[in-house]
């Protein structure tokens, strides 16, 4: 696959994604200042790479890209409301996301945490609806997988461990553990999902599921590097803001040449693990090394 039709799969997604995105906000029967800053959260922005997973996934059994867009859109909407609540002045207390006011500076704090609650339930409304899946245990997996990958044993449970490591240092095998659940649980479950939307076998989805726990692991080393080498202009988000806030990194413990060297092994470990599916796997390969090469 080269970089100009990975580049191009990815921006088709994304265009899909956010249309959906659009439609479906704009459907739902709540106050108009909520829905204006469930928007400023959900749409605008954003490479909806973790829709682009569950989408990849899914294609290695055959289904539609169709088929698999509200389950990516639910996913999206769980990582744009934990975006929306990681800004708040009691959590990161960023202003800047996505080159654009963070949700509680366009708005207020009181509004973003409603905001960001709505988006967290609304992905799984979406999930359970029958026009996303018309099987009712596929639908139940799906929200089964997303749960708890959202939920204390995966993202939230890795944020406060995250929040905490800024007071009481993490040594390495915990920053691995943390990162896994922080950002890597969402990442894993875009794959998963994608599984079980092409009634996986047990040997394949164990595959997936391992390419997608080293992927959430280069997705995060990438972005911890990010933080200290970019600029805020790049990124689109605040730069620096790891160092600023104490933050537990590899980055800070073991440094950058170290934190290169893990990444790069999380790539190679995550192409091995999709050996099985053959060049059909392609743009998941070259999903990995985006994950690791980008700028922002």
């Amino acid at each position: 696959m080269t970089e100009d039709q990975f580049d191009s799969q990815l921006a088709d997604c994304a265009i899909e994604t956010e249309a959906f995105l659009a439609t479906h906000l704009a459907t739902l029967d709540a106050p108009e200042r909520l829905l204006a800053a469930m928007a400023h959260g959900a749409l605008d922005g954003g490479k909806r790479l973790r829709p682009f997973l569950v989408r990849l996934s899914a294609s290695l059994f055959a289904v539609p890209h169709e088929k698999s867009l509200a389950v990516g859109v639910a996913l999206e909407m769980i990582h744009c409301y934990s975006l929306v609540h990681d800004d708040l002045p009691d959590m990161d207390n960023d202003e800047l996301r996505r080159g654009k006011p963070t949700v509680w500076k366009a708005f207020d704090p009181a509004l973003a945490i409603l905001a960001g609650d709505a988006l967290l339930t609304e992905a799984f409304a979406l999930l359970s609806d029958r026009r996303t899946h018309p099987d009712p245990a596929i639908r139940a997996e799906l929200v089964l997988i997303l749960a708890h990958a959202a939920g204390p044993a995966g993202m939230v449970g890795g944020q406060v461990l995250d929040i905490e490591g800024e007071t009481s240092p993490l040594d390495e095998d915990a920053i691995f553990t943390m990162q896994a659940k922080k950002t890597g649980a969402l990442i894993r479950a875009g794959v998963e999902m994608g599984a079980v939307l092409g009634d996986a076998s047990p040997a394949q989805r164990s595959g997936l599921t391992r390419f997608g726990t080293v992927a959430g692991l280069a997705f995060q080393i990438a972005d911890d590097i990010l933080d200290v080498t970019a600029t805020s202009h790049t990124l689109g988000k605040t730069a620096g803001k790891d160092v600023a806030q104490n933050k537990s990194t590899i980055v800070a413990r073991k440094g950058l040449d170290a934190a290169r060297q893990v990444l790069d092994g999380a790539v190679a470990d995550g192409i091995d693990a999709l050996r099985p599916f053959g060049p059909g796997a392609d743009p998941l390969r070259a999903l990995i090394r985006h994950f690791a090469a980008r700028q922002s």
